[in-house]
């Protein structure tokens, strides 16, 4: 959109509001919707149209520009969800008497399965993260970074939290003997979540590191209201900045770092429970899904397990 002023940057902004109060919608999710109105109001004034007056051939014409400029089925798809969610809110505001995008199709796009680690990947990245935090000849910053990193591993392998969910986690998630954390999830749900006794360990090494290296400087402050601060904006480490710290702990671990990221692992979570007989709801309910269908993206690993309990247990499986 040209400036905030313009009719449709303004029509962007009220949808926008709309969306983190009524539906309780997130950074993220706003930001990406700004995103994609931008470039659809741009489109749009190439031909001198706006969000008031395009009807559905405009926006048919932009769905085909998006496939000329080669973006990909999901990223069509994503952009055809923010036209049909924006065009549905001026029909209810009447801005609109019609709703251009309630026709549009969108590209076929296959559910790709999740990319996964396999046990033995975890545990040599976990391995590797706490020889590195354990080290005894690295100087106290660089073990206090060594003992975050081991710990956002063991919390997230543990409870399979969003990345943006495990980032900003408050100080009191590391409260002593603390068997679950609240975790304030999309939309601003809370849920439970379990913590296991090697999560539980390495939070409270960690918490040791850091008062270590605030007692080490002049003056020892306050404890942060995080578990993980950091001086930026957000007062929190960041997503991007533990999965650089990820990717080089890959590398060194062995492992692809292209293969691995905090989303990977959180796929791992879950895998690995189901694999080894989790119910798929209760899985649901820990990672803090709304609908079913979104978690029935793993139900490839429930029926390869079915599968291999047929083959090995069934009496006739062999005959």
């Amino acid at each position: 959109m040209k400036s905030d002023s313009s009719p449709d940057a303004k029509l962007a902004t009220l949808f926008l509001d709309m969306l983190a109060a009524e539906q309780g919608a997130g950074d993220n999710t706003l930001d990406a919707y700004r995103r994609d109105l931008e470039d659809l109001s741009a489109f749009l004034a190439s031909s001198r149209q706006n969000f008031v007056i395009a009807g559905t051939q405009a926006l048919r014409d932009y769905l085909n520009d998006l496939d000329l400029r080669g973006f990909k089925s999901s990223s069509v798809a994503r952009r055809l969800s923010a036209m049909r969610h924006l065009f549905r809110f001026l029909l209810s505001e009447r801005v609109r008497s019609d709703d251009p995008a309630a026709i549009l199709s969108g590209p076929k796009r296959g559910r790709s399965l999740p990319k996964i680690l396999s046990i033995a990947d975890v545990d040599r990245l976990l391995a590797r993260a706490k020889a590195d935090a354990e080290s005894p000849d690295i100087s106290p910053a660089r073990r206090l970074r060594a003992a975050r990193l081991y710990c956002l591993l063991e919390v997230l392998y543990a409870t399979g939290l969003r990345v943006s969910e495990l980032v900003s986690l408050p100080l009191s998630a590391a409260q002593r003997d603390a068997r679950m954390i609240v975790v304030r999830g999309k939309g601003n749900k809370e849920r439970l979540v379990p913590l296991n006794n090697a999560s539980r360990q390495a939070m409270a090494d960690y918490l040791v590191a850091m008062d270590d290296q605030r007692g080490a400087g002049k003056a020892a402050g306050a404890r942060p209201k995080w578990l993980f601060p950091s001086f930026g904006e957000s007062g929190h480490l960041t997503r991007q900045h533990f999965a650089r710290e990820l990717k080089e702990l890959a590398a060194a671990a062995g492992l692809a770092p292209r293969l691995v990221s905090p989303h990977v692992l959180r796929h791992a979570f879950a895998s690995h429970l189901l694999h080894n007989g989790a119910d798929l709801r209760i899985v649901q309910t820990l990672l803090g899904h709304t609908d079913i269908s979104t978690t029935q993206v793993y139900t490839h690993v429930v029926e390869e397990r079915l599968k291999s309990l047929v083959r090995d247990l069934h009496p006739l499986a062999e005959a």
